[in-house]
């Protein structure tokens, strides 16, 4: 056997797709993971790095941008393989997966005399494919929730939302550890596999992973050859709706990233209000009723209540938060939301006014919060 013989495995087109597919992982990976774990040295340290959190959160979305790109794009090439070139689907599980997976089993720890034989795909290459096919889906559905908060909270309870963020952040988690552990090992650390950079495995390297398909090489069956007229005739049903199919998705994908920004600028400009602070307190008239200890402040009531309300988007100094006194009163980067002396001209109320907002105030607890807001916000 001449082991120097190589095959091709992967075509440019799908190299280019990995590589592509490879970038904006890493990107998505380094800015996402460190606004997960936000309290942490080394995240607030990367955050820095990449100049600040919204900056952070820009690049992060135009990686998720290009991830959905190429998924769209693989979908469409891999059903132009499978319905005009008639390509086997040999990505699908079967049970001969699971008789393989456990025969490895049985080999790596002694108790069979050799690995399975396995062909065009390994079950572990099954394994991690569909994983990330899975794990695509649940970034975007969870992503699209984040990024679209208030269009999510029209169609489902405002728990939903910090719902999506925990199962986006969790799955991020899930993906990066198995792409050091799993994919490296498998694929760069226990036998470098060049072929999706070069395309094609040597003759030694395809009777160690592939040997079946090795002998349908060998025996020229492992494609299905499709003359010119044939291939032209299902050209010709197929690429007019693929095309009608593609642009849906772009359409969506566009959706996806325009429909809103977030849930405080999306609200039509509330016109600014200049606030006169007297640089000494004016005193009350001899005649009103001293409040109660705790009556309406915010130790008493409004801090513990936008904890319980609000904690989970607006709990941390990245952009509005609600976590402290002077936080809330800072507002975000566009601006105030509470505007003390004028709950009317506060957008904190103009938003809870709105009503489906994720953290969606009774009405009982926005008119204590408004009579709080016009009484100076003490």
């Amino acid at each position: 056997m001449n082991t120097t013989n190589t095959y091709r495995r992967f075509a440019l087109s799908q190299r280019v797709e990995h590589v592509v597919m490879l970038v904006s992982f890493i990107t998505l990976a380094v800015t996402g993971l460190p606004q997960k774990y936000a309290a942490a040295a080394w995240a607030d340290a990367m955050i820095k790095f990449f100049g600040g959190i919204e900056t952070a959160r820009i690049i992060h979305r135009y990686a998720a941008t290009v991830l959905m790109l190429v998924a769209v794009y693989h979908f469409t090439a891999v059903a132009y393989r499978v319905v005009v070139r008639r390509v086997r689907m040999t990505m699908l599980p079967t049970v001969q997966d699971a008789r393989d997976a456990l025969q490895t089993f049985l080999f790596n720890i002694g108790l069979a005399k050799q690995r399975p034989q396995m062909g065009r795909y390994t079950f572990e290459e099954k394994v991690e494919y569909w994983s990330l096919i899975w794990g695509t889906v649940v970034m975007i559905v969870t992503g699209f929730m984040m990024w679209n908060p208030i269009a999510a909270a029209r169609f489902f309870p405002g728990q939903f939302i910090p719902a999506a963020k925990a199962a986006h952040g969790g799955e991020a988690l899930l993906a990066v550890l198995a792409i050091i552990i799993w994919h490296m090992w498998s694929v760069h650390l226990r036998r470098f596999n060049k072929s999706m950079w070069t395309g094609r495995l040597t003759e030694g390297e395809m009777l160690h992973e592939h040997p079946l398909e090795l002998a349908d090489v060998k025996a020229g069956v492992a494609e299905r050859p499709v003359d010119a007229p044939t291939l032209r005739k299902r050209q010709q049903a197929f690429l007019p709706a693929a095309g009608v199919f593609s642009v849906a998705l772009l359409a969506g994908l566009y959706f996806f990233v325009t429909f809103e920004q977030t849930a405080i600028i999306t609200l039509p400009p509330t016109p600014a209000v200049q606030v006169f602070a007297p640089q000494t307190p004016t005193p009350l008239p001899p005649t009103a009723t001293p409040r109660p200890v705790g009556d309406l402040t915010w130790e008493g009531y409004v801090g513990t209540l936008f904890a319980d309300k609000c904690s989970t988007c607006h709990g941390t100094a990245a952009g509005l938060s609600f976590a402290t006194y002077n936080d809330a009163l800072a507002g975000s980067t566009n601006g105030p939301v509470i505007v003390p002396g004028d709950a009317v001209g506060s957008t904190l109320i103009a938003v809870q006014s709105a009503g489906g907002h994720p953290g969606q105030l009774s009405a009982d607890e926005l008119a204590k919060v408004k009579e709080w807001i016009d009484a100076s916000a003490p």
